[in-house]
């Protein structure tokens, strides 16, 4: 278990979503933040910036050297479901490339790695990735996996569930989406909303990262982290338009369904008998809380 005081802990993808929760989460245990981003970024707390692109080999490998972390937390990623095939190779690159740059890198070096996966990555029952992301995410996991086995890297891979809660940036995605939609009196456009989604709030995946980083037995795992429960987009939906008290309804069959879409429920046991973790915030009081924070947004604006 590492002592929080006396750690070096580097978050790539630091200023994402949940590298942004994970930053601050860190320098609340009292561990020595390094953070990088591929742009220049402002100080935020305590935590120490680096511009690097993990996509080019030698400056991932001089990072490491630099900064000589303890733990490495790699956030960093190229999320998308796009099906674009312009898009294949920027994924490949972002997902894959700079993952095994970093597991590279750290052989041979006293640390811990935490990945950040996806619960997209393909299983063993499913053929077929289905989409250029899943495919560069179950490919980087499997390095992972392998680095680990063959090289002794103390690697371990988080498969996260569909993350949702304040500070989400990125209005594209569903809950910010139409969350926003719904505040500002605007109707949310949608596909069938019939895809059963695992909702997890940032909060719980977190935690999730703080249990893998002080867990014995995480090294050399993949462990899902969600709620375990599938929700219907249109459940969803509905449910923030009830929240939020919108008298505007949502739009369903506006937009098409992306193609080779399937539900992708975490399986939690795995991860509990590993890393001792469980979600503990419930859909309603997660979604509760993403309203209010982009309510209080909306009023700052």
């Amino acid at each position: 278990m590492p002592q929080w005081q006396r750690t070096r802990a580097l978050v790539t993808g630091a200023s994402g979503f949940i590298g942004a929760h994970l930053t601050r989460r860190l320098e609340q245990l009292g561990a020595e933040v390094h953070a990088v981003s591929r742009r220049p970024q402002s100080r935020t707390g305590r935590e120490i910036w680096h511009q690097c692109d993990l996509r080019d080999a030698e400056p991932t490998a001089e990072l490491l050297g630099t900064v000589r972390p303890d733990l490495l937390f790699h956030l960093a990623s190229e999320v998308t479901g796009t099906r674009d095939v312009g898009m294949v190779r920027a994924i490949l690159h972002g997902n894959l490339i700079a993952a095994v740059n970093l597991l590279t890198a750290a052989v041979n070096r006293p640390m811990r790695l935490v990945f950040a996966g996806s619960i997209e990555e393909l299983r063993s029952d499913q053929g077929v990735p289905h989409s250029p992301y899943s495919a560069a995410k179950t490919s980087a996991a499997i390095y992972a996996r392998l680095f680990h086995h063959l090289f002794a890297v103390d690697v371990s891979v988080l498969r996260i569930a569909m993350v949702y809660g304040p500070g989400q940036q990125d209005t594209t995605k569903l809950v910010p989406y139409v969350t926003t939609s719904l505040l500002n009196g605007q109707t949310a456009q949608l596909g069938s909303g019939t895809r059963l989604v695992d909702w997890i709030y940032i909060d719980d995946v977190i935690e999730a990262f703080i249990a893998a980083a002080e867990s014995p037995k995480a090294a050399g795992g993949m462990y899902d982290v969600g709620s375990g429960i599938g929700v219907s987009i249109r459940d969803t939906v509905e449910l923030l338009h009830r929240l939020a008290a919108s008298p505007t309804p949502p739009e369903y069959g506006a937009l098409p369904d992306r193609q080779l879409d399937r539900a992708h429920i975490a399986d939690l046991a795995p991860t509990g008998a590993a890393l001792g973790w469980q979600p503990r915030t419930s859909l309603v009081d997660g979604l509760k809380n993403t309203i209010a924070w982009y309510a209080d947004q909306g009023r700052k604006t």
